[in-house]
């Protein structure tokens, strides 16, 4: 198996714009990307494209060019980019491909996911029981683990307004104006516990990653940033969406614990050797449980790590430096795509305002689609 490298990679803002369509999006991304790796179009040998939103994302050929290149369709829910990512990543692993495309777009209306039977593949009842409404099953989710691990309200708070912070200084998000914790704990009350300013919303954007073989990347750079390891996972039988924490059933974890024990084998290094992290950040809730589910820490322990400030961006294990979802908002096709944007510029030393201290090497990516599936990928220099 061959060694991957990140070329490349182009994100076109997140937010709303009007009668733009995803695809040109996603066009405007890759542009970024090719410009970014120093290639051109003519250069890339296939893509995988990943969205919600778009039938048919290879539409996107139609904006920067028809030349014949298989383009593979995925959709996965909110893991859909890191399906995209692995997937492109294993065409170059196994020697059939030297350079490929990952490429992720959407154009959503606000307002939650609901159950719908198109893309879920639920029964109409099982939404309207709140069962598949996000917010509701979200809300459900972390009180259980707030009951359990003894995380209060604050601490929700705590991650909401670290990353609302971190977007301010994103010229890329969606949301970019702080609020404090006490205006996110004043918000409406949503669905217990969660309130209105610590969900995302769904939204508009686009990203878009080049990769190669490590053999041709020395053709464009003498300082590489490998992709060391993709892994994707679903839960097990029995692991109902809302009880999946792995502290909460023993013996079946969430999927993304798998997930996270694969990317760090392959990658042969555990989470004390990583240095800036992006999360699924749903909700508040939902990095708080994350952090636990990718080994940064036990369940619990978050309470104390958020109020010391560790995971904001001058702190021991920085988390969601961009403002993550609750910041950036979430086109599902592009979200994962904008966590590896955020990586390789922190590791290059490129972003700007956010950028962490100190010589950042080593770069972890996890998604967690509803209702159980997990995408974890790890960069490093």
């Amino acid at each position: 198996m061959r060694d991957v490298v990140v070329l490349g990679v182009g994100l076109h803002p997140f937010g709303r714009f009007g009668a733009k369509s995803a695809i040109d999006m996603g066009a405007d991304a890759i542009r970024l990307a090719l410009g970014d790796a120093g290639i051109t179009w003519k250069d890339v040998q296939f893509a995988f494209g990943g969205s919600f939103e778009v039938d048919n994302p290879d539409a996107v050929l139609g904006r920067v060019g028809r030349t014949g290149i298989p383009f593979m369709d995925v959709y996965n829910g909110c893991a859909t980019a890191a399906t995209a990512l692995e997937m492109t990543a294993d065409g170059i692993r196994s020697g059939k491909y030297d350079i490929g495309v990952a490429v992720g777009m959407d154009k959503h209306s606000s307002g939650a996911f609901t159950s719908d039977p198109v893309h879920y593949g639920a029964p109409s009842w099982y939404g309207e029981a709140g069962l598949f409404l996000t917010t509701k099953f979200f809300g459900m989710k972390m009180n259980r683990y707030m009951h359990d691990f003894g995380i209060s309200h604050q601490t929700l708070a705590r991650v909401a307004a670290k990353n609302y912070a971190n977007g301010v200084l994103n010229p890329n998000a969606f949301r970019r104006k702080a609020l404090s914790e006490e205006q996110i704990l004043e918000s409406p009350m949503l669905n217990y516990p969660l309130r209105h300013y610590m969900f995302c919303t769904p939204d508009e954007g686009a990203a878009a990653v080049v990769l190669c073989s490590a053999e041709v990347a020395k053709r464009y750079t003498t300082d590489p940033i490998f992709l060391r390891a993709t892994a994707l996972r679903t839960r097990l039988a029995g692991a109902y969406e809302v009880h999946s924490s792995s502290a909460l059933i023993e013996d079946q974890p969430a999927p993304t614990v798998f997930a996270s024990r694969a990317a760090y084998e392959t990658a042969g290094i555990g989470p004390e050797d990583v240095d800036v992290v992006q999360l699924q950040d749903t909700d508040s809730g939902a990095e708080i449980i994350h952090m636990a589910e990718n080994g940064f820490c036990k369940d619990g322990e978050q309470e104390q790590m958020l109020a010391d400030g560790d995971t904001k961006i001058g702190g021991r294990i920085p988390v969601n430096t961009d403002g993550g979802l609750i910041a950036n908002g979430e086109p599902i096709g592009a979200s994962g795509l904008r966590q590896i944007h955020e990586l390789v510029r922190q590791l290059r030393g490129q972003a700007g305002e956010r950028q962490i201290p100190g010589n950042p090497k080593v770069g972890y990516s996890q998604l967690y689609g509803a209702p159980g599936t997990a995408g974890v990928s790890i960069i490093s220099r």
